[in-house]
């Protein structure tokens, strides 16, 4: 099934309000790009989103294994530089915690999950983003 995001937005500085017809957030960009720093920037969405996948995926695995374990933890740091042709290249790093009494093996074990997390996975794969067209054209294909 494919996932749909509906997107508003609104006059001051960035600010969008986005949903996905249940769920309602704010997005915005930082002062530093002109936005009122009301929310998430688009780049703090796409890490949040790799985070929350990755940590649900750890708490997933250990009650799949009967592993018991605590309060699970990410933190992710995103960086962004260009290369020779222009091409931006981007490096992500991830720490987790996972609280509980542990072995190593089930450290390792839950660690190498979160790294096969859906959204990890899709953000390794192939994308074919299309180019913008007018609103109605997806209404009719979400038909």
């Amino acid at each position: 099934m494919a996932t749909k995001i509906n997107i508003k937005n609104i006059t001051e500085g960035y600010q969008s309000i986005i949903t996905n017809g249940k769920h309602t957030i704010i997005g915005d960009e930082p002062e530093s790009s002109k936005g009122t720093d009301l929310g998430l920037s688009p780049t703090e969405l796409v890490l949040a989103g790799l985070a929350m996948c990755k940590v649900a995926t750890v708490r997933y695995a250990a009650k799949k294994k009967d592993i018991p374990i605590g309060d699970v933890s990410a933190q992710l740091i995103q960086q962004v530089g260009r290369s020779d042709n222009g091409k931006l290249s981007t490096s992500v790093k991830v720490a987790i915690s996972i609280e509980g009494d542990l072995e190593e093996e089930q450290k390792a074990e839950l660690l190498k999950q979160a790294d096969n997390c859906y959204v990890h996975r899709m953000l390794n794969g192939d994308w074919n983003i299309e180019s913008a067209t007018e609103l109605e054209y997806l209404a009719e294909v979400a038909s």
